[in-house]
């Protein structure tokens, strides 16, 4: 048997191993075809006469790819790219600092309504959906979508839009089959500090590298990515041009996953749902949650479904830049987490209370105040003396946004504050720092503990 190899153009991925393969195996002549994305290379194997390089380079463009050799240069020698990439940062640049100045990225809900009304848990995911949940959950969608977009500009609206609402009912379905089950549990079962926060930071790392690929400067980077085997691959449905490396099951299952990303809002939601112990009240909560974010996650991937021609260009450029920086953001905070630490520095006996409790210890207790407000903690730095028992007391000015989920791994804490004062008793044991944070490592402080 004969062999054939030549260049192609375009594949980044094993899903475009297995489009080029199928669309080569119907060449007259080709007994089989292995291709490589990485080197970029086809290999054909054949009896007799060679097939044709216009029959081979035909069926590499049905593929949606092109005979000739990639550029494998680690930076784009494209001058204009980085102009236009740098016009990007600034645009991005001057958005952020006009929405801090406005104070869009500090969202909350303001009132004392409780979670037991659905049509408020739907306005919290409005909220949501726009502020604390788009800075993870809506950096990986548009980092995605924006990604496909620029793969495939020839898709149709249609085509690029349908993923996102697959997307959105896998996270309503996966919700409130979740919900149900927290309901039913009764009591929390979340993941430690530490463990969220190495989620974080691979989602973190996913983003930046997403935002690379959509930056264009650096060819090679852009063959980086993390994939399945070809034969799981063409088990879990990717095999005929027209899915190109996505499955409905797949997005729905991505968006029933972001159960478990980190979100002020979302732990909120869901540690009322424990507290209530009821099966179908978790389903509807948390089903109500997801539908209420979906309106902002489905305006991020529309906008990139519409884009086209030159304003596609500046669009996936500029969208790079704002994946980088949600992605460094989102890195920082998985960090942040990291950096609480795990070892406990407080007496056996010590304990949380709510308003009202009073601190066990037979010393007087060093008082310290905190006021927990929409965009953080203030003040959020204090000293204390190493045995003695500290009451910290917490007033929570607002009940709904990522500031309320309180966590300090070093004295046990992980709760979510309610509306009021809130009070929280321990010993220190060690001199050292007890750092504290919102589950999402955005809103920080520390307790420095001296003799």
């Amino acid at each position: 048997m004969n062999k054939k190899v030549f260049p192609v153009k375009g594949m980044h991925c094993k899903s475009c191993e297995i489009l080029a393969e199928e669309e080569l195996a119907k060449v007259a002549g080709v007994k089989k075809a292995a291709t490589d994305f990485r080197s970029g290379t086809v290999t054909i194997f054949y009896e007799g006469e060679a097939p044709s390089d216009a029959a081979l380079a035909d069926a590499i463009r049905r593929a949606g790819y092109e005979v000739g050799e990639n550029d494998r240069a680690w930076f784009s020698r494209d001058f204009s790219s980085y102009l236009e990439t740098l016009a990007a940062a600034v645009l991005v640049g001057v958005f952020y600092l006009v929405g801090k100045s406005q104070g869009w990225f500090s969202l909350s809900l303001g009132t004392s309504e409780g979670l037991e009304s659905l049509p408020f848990v739907f306005v919290v995911g409005l909220t949501a959906g726009v502020s604390t949940c788009m800075a993870i959950v809506g950096g990986l969608v548009l980092a995605i979508s924006a990604r496909f977009g620029e793969r495939h500009p020839e898709a149709s609206t249609k085509r690029k839009f349908v993923p996102h609402l697959f997307f959105n009912l896998g996270r309503v379905g996966g919700f409130t089959l979740l919900g149900g089950f927290l309901g039913f549990l009764g009591s929390t079962i979340q993941p430690s500090a530490f463990s969220v926060g190495i989620i974080t930071a691979l989602v973190a790392i996913v983003m930046v590298l997403l935002g690379l690929q959509l930056l264009e400067l650096f060819p090679r980077i852009s063959a980086w990515k993390v994939m399945l085997p070809k034969g799981i691959a063409r088990v879990l449905g990717i095999q005929t041009h027209s899915q190109k490396e996505y499955s409905h099951g797949r997005a729905a299952l991505l968006g029933a996953l972001t159960f478990f990303l980190p979100c002020g809002f979302t732990q909120a939601v869901q540690l009322f749902v424990v507290t209530q112990g009821d099966i179908l009240l978790g389903a509807l909560t948390m089903g109500t949650f997801a539908f209420g974010t979906a309106p902002g996650l489905l305006g991020i991937g529309g906008l990139s479904s519409v884009v086209r021609g030159v304003f596609g260009r500046y669009f996936f450029r500029t969208a790079g830049v704002a994946v980088i920086a949600l992605g460094a953001f989102n890195f920082q905070n998985g960090l942040n987490l990291l950096n609480l630490g795990k070892v406990q520095v407080v007496a056996p006996e010590a304990q949380e209370a709510v308003k009202g409790s009073s601190p066990q210890e037979k010393k007087e207790p060093q008082v310290i105040h905190m006021t927990q407000e929409a965009d953080g903690y203030y003040p959020n730095e204090f000293t204390v003396k190493k045995g003695q028992p500290v009451q910290w007391v917490i007033d929570s000015k607002d009940s709904y946004t990522c500031a309320v989920s309180l966590i300090a791994p070093k004295i046990g804490v992980k709760r979510i504050l309610q509306s009021g004062e809130n009070v929280v008793t321990f010993t220190p044991k060690a001199v050292g720092t007890i750092p504290f944070s919102c589950s999402m490592g955005m809103y920080r402080g520390v307790i420095k503990v001296i003799e």
